[in-house]
């Protein structure tokens, strides 16, 4: 058999790609992901929180055979390196100092998100390769420097490098519920070493006794009001650093209402009035790739946003970490994923785990530099992840 004859098609909005046929895609995909879900990236676009007036102009890049859609990706080209969590900035500054524009760009990734997934979604091997080089030709056609997968899945990765492109890692931190999984919160406790414990303890016990209780909500269950004060504790948490946030209000109504049952809220309350919120992003995802119907349903919790109102020692751990974890037990989850960075995650048993991004520069020059570069910091980061390994917070670390 031949090569397919692939029908491309650039869109310059994800709206010229039916929803139903792109999230069909992506649940055939290894490592899909709420926010890869028409709705969750359409709701970034239509509410203006990533848009071509705030830096991200989308194109979505589709192969079609027999009017079936066989592979898609959606592209931004940017004019700066905001909200992507793979840090680039030395790069563009070189570029400026010898006098060669850097921006636009182009990226593949969801905006304001560093969670690893699925990026190019295809129906098989062939259609992902085939979609990389499509990309990479609209690119060098439009004048971008370089092209940016981030957070990648294992099999963009596999694409990426047959395809010659660099490869470039960083470190995230990833709590596993281990198999057969913790009967409680205590069982998971009894897991780590003493000094751990003894911490962890230490820290849930300031919170209570500082009159703090939680409440949470899961879909449908969080109301309006609820989204509201969440939206004031997410936007204050980036007020008091100096920044407007990256997402608004508008963007979080149209989730909630398009995708309600992939959100969960902590709202934690003193005296009967609520002064944090931490929002969690539920999914699940079959175990292998022909979705069978023996196979396990993967069940993944993303922290994703946190704020307050008013200070309370230890809350933070409490909101994004203790009540999530404890979450996931009771409803067997088996993986939380804590967001980009952050070692002092791994006091909280989340361990390190590698990610990775793939890079084309279409000058030769620079692209030699960077891959004399990414060689370097990869040795960097494989000490580093030798070194976070044998620090375990387990007992018997495996």
């Amino acid at each position: 058999m031949g090569e397919p004859n692939y029908v491309i098609g650039v869109h310059e909005s994800l709206m010229g790609v039916d929803a139903a046929a792109w999230d069909d895609l992506l649940d055939a995909q290894a490592q899909p992901s709420p926010f890869m879900r028409h709705a969750y990236l359409a709701a970034l676009h239509e509410s203006g929180s990533a848009c071509e007036e705030t830096g991200w102009a989308p194109h979505c890049i589709t192969l079609h055979t027999d009017g079936a859609l066989r592979a898609a990706c959606l592209v931004y080209l940017k004019n700066h390196s905001y909200g992507e969590y793979v840090f680039d900035w030395a790069w563009a500054s070189a570029y400026q100092q010898h006098g060669v524009p850097y921006y636009p760009k182009a990226v593949i990734a969801v905006p304001f998100t560093p969670v690893p997934g699925a990026r190019l979604l295809a129906r098989n091997r062939h259609a992902r390769s085939a979609l990389l080089q499509t990309v990479v030709a609209w690119c060098e056609s439009v004048g971008a420097s370089s092209l940016h997968t981030l957070f990648a899945s294992d099999e963009d990765v596999q694409a990426s490098e047959e395809s010659g492109l660099m490869l470039r890692h960083t470190v995230q931190f990833h709590w596993q519920n281990t198999e057969p999984g913790y009967a409680d919160f205590d069982t998971f406790l009894a897991s780590l070493s003493q000094e751990k414990r003894k911490k962890i303890r230490q820290e849930r016990r300031k919170v209570v006794e500082a009159g703090v209780t939680f409440r949470h909500a899961h879909g449908t269950e969080i109301s309006a009001a609820d989204w509201d004060f969440f939206y004031q504790c997410y936007e204050r948490t980036y007020l008091e650093h100096g920044n407007p946030p990256y997402l608004n209000r508008d963007f979080f109504s149209r989730i909630a209402r398009t995708m309600p049952e992939n959100w969960l809220l902590f709202v934690a309350e003193r005296k009967g009035r609520p002064i944090a919120s931490s929002l969690i992003a539920v999914g699940g995802y079959s175990s292998g790739p022909e979705r069978q119907m023996d196979e396990k349903i993967i069940r993944v919790a993303y922290g994703r946003y946190w704020g307050a109102l008013e200070p309370v020692n230890c809350l933070h751990f409490e909101a994004c970490y203790y009540q999530p974890l404890d979450w996931c037990i009771a409803n067997d989850y088996q993986r939380f994923e804590g967001g980009a960075q952050g070692e002092h995650k791994m006091a909280r048993a989340l361990l390190p785990v590698k990610t990775t991004s793939a890079h084309w520069l279409a000058h030769p020059a620079f692209a030699d530099a960077v891959a004399r570069f990414l060689e370097r910091e990869g040795q960097g980061i494989g000490h580093y992840l030798e070194d976070l390994n044998q620090r375990s917070p387990f007992r018997n670390p495996t």
